[in-house]
């Protein structure tokens, strides 16, 4: 069990209003925090300024999140980032480790666990683990055939990782390589600072039969050979039990939003898996973006121009865009 969550018998308030005083979120629902340094209360909190989609300052809860690093550390607290590579920045600082070191983040788990993988939101009573840098390694891979076999995913803050390796594949023989390994170069070269379908197509635009080199750097790890205390530890079932979430973007201010409706979910999750099955990517965040862009879409062709608009990097295919659509209409009628 990670350090101090069964010892910590009756934990701070995760919302805080701007005087310090506990209370809930401001109506609507929950809202993304920033990250902190220290267990202390006071300072100042939330998100400065007045941008679209936040409460007044005078109304604006000032949110705190708990965290640890995932191979094990004290409790810190964080809180005041408005985005993901500032939320690993604050982590580093409640640490005191360089912010590069944080790999990506999993939410009331330390294990490497994809499904609870930190994208774009977090709800407001959820736990981080960090992931931090560990053993580099250095591995050479006969492409024997078109596919590999990888799902790659980012962090959001410069580092594309492995997010799942299907069973038989190219890469699930080649035992050291893991889920979780961050992709840090082909053959040499950097790819910090590259986005995860900028890697996938480095991968698919390799010839068959061709040999290259893969640099990775795995997660840290400890807690792994540790078996959970029987009968769990307390505070265990209150983790992840927030209905707020806080929604980070990419570009524009953080917003505080209700739990996603159950269509929101199978719509997102059939997108995500279509990504997965054109791209070779995973990517919760932008399937969220298309869900959304599809539900004020009249068609596919006014859904095509709106990701050509929003997305036209990814270049999705016009087969892509149609199952897209489809797959939110079949989530609006309940058929996934």
């Amino acid at each position: 069990m990670p350090l101090g969550l069964g010892r910590r018998k009756k934990p701070p308030p995760l919302v805080e209003n701007e005087d310090g005083v506990g209370g809930a979120a401001a109506p609507g629902g929950p809202g993304e925090g920033g990250v902190g340094a220290g267990g202390g209360s006071g300072g100042s909190g939330g998100v400065s300024g007045g941008p679209p989609g936040l409460p007044p300052p005078a109304l604006r809860p000032r949110l705190v999140f708990h965290t640890q690093l995932a191979h094990g550390s004290p409790t810190g607290r964080v809180e005041g980032f408005t985005n993901v590579r500032e939320l690993y920045g604050k982590i580093a600082q409640a640490f005191g480790i360089p912010p590069a070191e944080v790999m990506f983040c999993t939410l009331n788990t330390h294990k490497v666990d994809m499904e609870k993988l930190l994208g774009g939101q977090i709800g407001l009573e959820d736990f981080i683990f960090a992931h931090t840098k560990g053993q580099r390694k250095e591995v050479e891979v006969l492409k024997s055939e078109d596919a590999l076999g990888l799902t790659i995913t980012d962090n959001g803050a410069g580092y594309a990782f492995i997010k799942r390796i299907r069973e038989g594949s190219v890469i699930d023989r080649i035992p050291v390589i893991g889920v979780g390994d961050m992709i840090e170069a082909i053959d040499g070269r950097s790819l910090v600072g590259a986005r995860h379908y900028e890697v996938a197509k480095m991968l698919k635009d390799l010839p068959r039969g061709r040999t290259f080199a893969l640099r990775l750097t795995e997660p840290r790890k400890a807690f792994d050979m540790i078996a959970p205390r029987a009968g769990g530890g307390r505070g265990g079932s209150q983790l992840g039990t927030g209905r707020g979430t806080l929604r980070l973007r990419a570009h524009g201010p953080p917003t505080l939003e209700e739990q996603p409706s159950a269509f929101e979910e199978r719509a997102v999750a059939k997108v995500d898996d279509l990504l997965e099955s054109y791209m070779g990517i995973r990517d919760s965040e932008l399937a969220a973006t298309m869900v959304d862009l599809g539900r004020e879409a009249r068609d596919p062709d006014a859904l095509a121009q709106a990701l050509d608009a929003q997305l036209g990097d990814f270049a999705f295919p016009d087969e892509f865009v149609f199952d897209v659509w489809g797959a939110i209409g079949d989530a609006k009628a309940g058929r996934c």
